[in-house]
């Protein structure tokens, strides 16, 4: 069976207009789907640079098939079928960040380059003042972009015509703003000028984001049966649902310059994106980490399993309904018209989204999809939220190993290794720790202040709280502890 790219699809050659730090699925089945869409569609007549941004991993699929590839989306419309093909052609070359680094390094120097994306996990966006401009690359994205962003000023001798729009997806707060003060911090740290830094402020316009579209990558089961149906085969295929929504803030309106409503995309541009990201973090991201690790650890294996799993999907409802909404400030019918839509589109049959895909980075995660709601409902309340206090109970369980091979933290359910992915810092953290009593490894974990950003033993009654439940769940199976919350 040929490969996507011998199949006769034409491949235009248009100018780079984006360079994209992140080759993974979701930036695929999404931005670069969506600049796809106004090739076709509007004037855009843009091409993107996708850069990998860790030493880790090849680009050689990308390379075989001329980075050309197949997004596929199925969901539920109104309890119809729904199901959207498309061959992405948007994408005109790859590099690696650090083994391609001179020609990674003279994108910046592309005059029809104006957009910056990104999705480096909540992890990416971080100053490190270890970090190194003489580095080739600098070790973290935002050191990255600082010296990528310096070499385009020095090419075009500051013209401020030349200046970026920078569009990160990473799921933080403001990460628009927080991205910016981290590239300041960079100029401050490696002494670079002060022109560089005005040129910054006047030329460049850091935007925050919101982005909703859940993503499940490549269907490992269903692969050859959909290559069948398609008549190609393609290793980078990526599938996801058809329901997307990209809010982009910031201070200047660059809406003439992406014209997605040509296009008849779901991208709003606003000057305050906070209450739709607020809604989407708290309530769909929150209620996947909330339950995601449980759930694995009960012994499912996919979001549609948990949903069928009645202990699991009571768990997930008394946590969104019981102790999510009533920390939101929006309208409450609003945010139960949108908890009921995620519930069905976590019930999408076409969609086998990986519990273990989602635990990717989930110390990060937990802090700013459900450390919020927690802490809201103590100060509110008084009380200690029952689920969510499990939750956290659920992710120490789930991060329990003492063997690190690879990079990787080793845990085991029934017999079985799983992977455990997450930052060094917080392998090394559990794997040093796993062999402490439950009060000692709680009181380890809660109080680990480069994990939350406070220390969560001294939130009144909570430690007592999450101990006890991970003792039950060390002493009776998560199966019948997690019955026991719900």
């Amino acid at each position: 069976m040929e490969n996507v790219n011998n199949t006769g699809i034409t491949k235009t050659k248009r100018p780079i207009r984006a360079v994209q730090f992140g080759e993974g699925n979701f930036l695929r089945a999404f931005v670069d789907y969506m600049i796809d869409i106004l090739n076709e569609k509007t004037d855009f007549n843009g091409s993107i640079a996708i850069v990998k941004p860790i030493p880790h991993g090849d680009l050689d699929r990308f390379r075989e098939q001329d980075c050309i590839y197949t997004v596929y989306l199925r969901g539920l419309d109104k309890g119809e079928e729904k199901i959207i093909k498309r061959v992405v052609t948007s994408v005109d070359s790859v590099y690696g960040c650090s083994e391609d680094y001179k020609e990674y390094s003279d994108l910046a120097k592309l005059d029809t380059l104006r957009f910056v994306i990104s999705n480096t996990t909540e992890a990416g966006i971080v100053y490190n003042e270890n970090d190194k401009f003489d580095s080739c690359p600098p070790e973290t994205y935002p050191g990255k972009l600082t010296k990528f962003l310096y070499e385009r000023y020095k090419y075009f001798g500051g013209d401020c015509e030349k200046g970026l729009v920078i569009l990160p997806v990473e799921l933080i707060d403001d990460n628009g703003k927080n991205l910016k003060k981290c590239v300041k911090s960079f100029i401050s740290l490696w002494k670079l000028e002060d022109a560089f830094s005005d040129w910054i402020d006047k030329a460049c316009v850091f935007t925050s984001t919101l982005v909703d579209r859940i993503v499940t990558g490549f269907p490992r089961d269903e692969a050859d049966d959909i290559y069948k149906g398609f008549g190609y085969e393609d290793k980078l295929l990526v599938t996801g649902e058809p329901f997307a929504l990209w809010v982009i803030e910031s201070d200047k309106d660059i809406s003439g310059e992406l014209p997605f409503d040509k296009a008849g995309l779901p991208v709003i541009f606003t000057n305050d994106h906070k209450p739709y990201k607020q809604r989407k973090v708290r309530i769909l991201n929150g209620a996947h980490t909330s339950f995601v690790l449980a759930s694995f650890l009960a012994g499912n294996d996919y979001v549609g399993q948990s949903m069928d799993d009645k202990d699991i999907y009571d768990f997930m409802y008394k946590t969104i309904f019981d102790e999510v909404i009533p920390t939101l400030d929006l309208p409450k019918s609003d945010l139960v018209d949108f908890a009921n839509s995620v519930i069905d589109r976590f019930r999408n049959p076409f969609i086998k989204h990986a519990l273990l895909s989602i635990s990717l980075n989930s110390v990060s995660k937990w802090r700013a999809r459900c450390m919020p709601s927690l802490t809201k409902y103590m100060e509110t309340t008084h009380r200690v939220p029952n689920h969510l206090a499990f939750s956290l109970a659920a992710l120490i369980a789930f991060y329990n190993g003492s063997e690190i091979r690879d990079g990787v933290l080793i845990g085991h359910r029934d017999g079985e290794e799983y992977e455990i992915r997450d930052d060094n810092s917080v392998i090394d953290f559990f794997a040093a720790n796993s062999g402490r009593s439950t009060d000692d490894l709680t009181h380890e974990v809660l109080s680990n202040k480069a994990f939350w950003g406070e220390d969560l033993s001294e939130r009144p009654g909570l430690e007592p709280v999450v101990g006890m439940m991970l003792e039950m769940i060390r002493t009776e199976g998560m199966r019948n502890a997690v019955r026991k919350v719900s």
